[in-house]
Order: structure tokens, then C-alpha cells, then sequence
């Protein structure tokens, strides 16, 4: 029985666009408390016209639960689920830097290569997160069950501080929180998915594995070997391309290394690391047996040099020239 109950609604105030995709938008906003109690934080959005359809909402509101409790230095935490005149949001952990794609996209301009230590420790990071989500339990300490399904480069944040944090959570499984038409639709980016996440099958933790192999070959190799034209042909790839001697394509892959990628990209399903705690492992043991590795400043030192002093440009668009409040007004002002 609680002792007392605290009723207190925080304000947002929206200060920028940071990401428009096809279903939402991430904004940056101003958590205002009591006593001119102020912090930054991401405000995710659902575009009214998805908001509208139960299943797209159900699991907009499913992603919220299901991360709720997800606290981890490698995830991005989640802070509040809201509701302002029918508009739902999810108050987020706002990360000061950039996801995977935007990173390698500056280091091609950039004409640099990201050390392979750097990739190594990227993906470890990433393995720690999914680790830790694989084997949490509910309040009765069962298993979730969460197969995040959607690790790809988008959704791998790298902060100025040199911290790696995987986001979005929003076509996970996880008993009792989204709504899943697994073997009817496929979810997911094709070229980052798993064979049988492709193949319409039923999946686990280890599809995750294989979609974070794939992470670790492409931050080695600067391109996805399994990109195809278009999704089909994404897809098929993942199916079928045979998975190469990764030692050929790029000299600074040793046998170990190899080795590793293969374990994540195996096909048969026996044959790929059973766990994230076992690739991590891998992994870690790789980066430091020798001694000293790389750690968060090491890549903080990198994308603090790679995007320069002044990292990101705050520039505010013109429909968020003023303050949005999310209030009885945002629906109409969130577009």
C-alpha cells in the first residue's frame, strides 16, 4: 500500500526537430518541474494520421511499457508515456550526438577510417544492451522475451561523450507488450534483418546476434555487403549470399576477428553465438587480452575530432520558430 501519492504534470516545451521518419517525429524539448526545475530531453511523437489506427497506436503505447524498465548505459532510457488532447508521446534520454549512419556518412566525407578497435568496441557496446534486454524479466522475474528485431545503424546511437546506446524499440517482441504478426508480415530493415527474420519465421535473441554481425562488417568494411538495390533484393541476400572470407576484403581482419563475424552471420542457427553475453564476451576478450583498449573517451576523442567543436547546429525550422506546449494545442501544431 503507498504511503501517499504524488500527482505531478510536468511541461514540455519543444525547442527543435531532430528526426522525421515516416510514423513519428523526435523533437527536442524542455522538461519544466517545480521550482524552475529544467532538463533536456527527446519527445517522441506519432503523426496524428498513424495515431488514428489501433495497431500502429497499441504498439507505439506497447514500446513505452516495454522500455520503461529497460535502464541500461547501453539503451536509451525512456522517461514517461504522455497523452495531450488524444496525442501520445514518449518522453526520452536525449542523446547529444549522432546514430551510426550519420557517424559513417561524416567519416566518408571526412576521407578518414574508423580503427578497427573502434568498430569492435561499438559493437560490444551494442551486444551489452541487447544482453541486458534479452535476460530481463518482469516483476515475477519471467522472461520478457525481448528480441529487439531492428538492429541496424539507425537505431545505434553514438553521444559526443563516446557512450553507444541502442533506441527504438517500436517493432520489438516481448510477451504481452506489442502486437505481433511474426510469419505474416516482416519487420525490420532487409539488409540488417536475419535469414529467418526474412524467411517469415519465427524468431529469437540470436536473430539480433546476426543483425549486429552485420553492424560489425559493415563499421569494418565502410558499406553492407548484404545492401541490395531494393528491399527484395536485400532480403534475398541476406538469405542467400554466401557470407565471405572477411580477412580478403579488408587486411586488418585477423583469423579472430573472422572468426567472430562468422559466428554472428551463421545461417544455421546452431552454429551462430547462442547468446549477446557470449558475444560480448568474444568480443571484449578480443579488444583487451593484450591490455590496454578502447574505452567511451577514446571514441568520444574520435567524433568530438571527426564532427569538429561545434558538432551539432541547432537550427529550428519554421514551424517550431516558437515554443510548442504540449498541451490542448499540439495537435494542431505537430504535423
Amino acid at each position: 500500500m503507498a504511503l501517499f501519492t504524488i500527482q505531478n504534470e510536468f511541461r514540455y516545451e519543444i525547442t527543435r526537430k531532430i528526426f522525421e521518419g515516416g510514423m513519428g517525429i523526435v523533437y527536442e524539448a524542455e522538461q519544466h518541474g517545480s521550482r524552475a526545475f529544467v532538463k533536456r530531453v527527446a519527445i517522441k511523437v506519432i503523426r496524428p494520421n498513424f495515431g488514428s489506427q489501433k495497431m500502429f497506436m497499441d504498439n507505439f503505447v506497447g514500446e513505452a511499457k516495454l522500455v520503461a524498465d529497460l535502464i541500461h548505459t547501453n539503451i536509451v532510457q525512456t522517461y514517461q508515456l504522455g497523452e495531450a488532447n488524444g496525442l501520445c508521446f514518449i518522453a526520452m534520454e536525449l542523446i547529444r550526438g549522432v546514430n551510426l549512419e550519420q557517424f559513417t556518412h561524416q567519416i566518408t566525407d571526412k576521407k578518414r577510417v574508423l580503427p578497427k578497435e573502434l568498430a569492435v568496441f561499438i559493437t560490444s557496446r551494442v551486444a551489452r544492451g541487447l544482453a541486458y534486454a534479452h535476460n530481463k524479466t518482469d516483476k515475477d522475474n519471467k522472461p520478457m522475451g525481448i528480441v529487439h528485431r531492428d538492429v541496424s545503424f539507425k537505431n545505434i546511437m553514438i553521444a559526443f561523450e563516446g557512450d553507444v546506446k541502442l533506441t527504438d524499440f517500436g517493432i520489438a517482441k516481448a510477451k504481452g507488450f506489442l502486437t505481433d504478426q511474426e510469419g505474416e508480415v516482416v519487420a525490420g530493415k532487409p539488409d540488417y534483418m536475419s535469414p529467418e527474420q526474412a524467411d517469415f519465421q519465427v524468431t529469437d535473441k540470436r536473430s539480433d546476434i546476426f543483425s549486429t554481425g552485420v553492424v560489425l562488417a559493415h563499421l569494418l568494411l565502410g558499406r553492407n555487403i548484404f545492401k541490395g538495390a531494393n528491399a527484395e533484393e536485400s532480403r534475398q541476400r541476406i538469405m542467400q549470399q554466401p557470407v565471405p572470407d572477411f580477412r580478403s576484403l579488408d587486411p586488418r581482419i585477423d583469423d579472430k576477428l573472422n572468426d567472430i563475424l562468422h559466428h554472428c552471420l551463421a545461417r544455421d542457427l546452431h552454429h551462430r553465438y547462442a547468446t549477446a553475453d557470449q558475444l560480448l564476451t568474444e568480443l571484449e576478450y578480443y579488444m583487451y587480452h593484450g591490455g590496454y583498449g578502447p574505452t567511451n573517451e577514446t571514441l568520444g576523442k574520435f567524433i568530438r575530432e571527426l564532427f569538429g567543436q561545434d558538432p551539432i547546429k541547432a537550427t529550428p525550422t519554421d514551424a517550431l520558430d516558437k515554443t510548442i506546449i504540449l498541451d490542448e494545442t499540439t495537435r494542431s501544431q505537430i504535423k
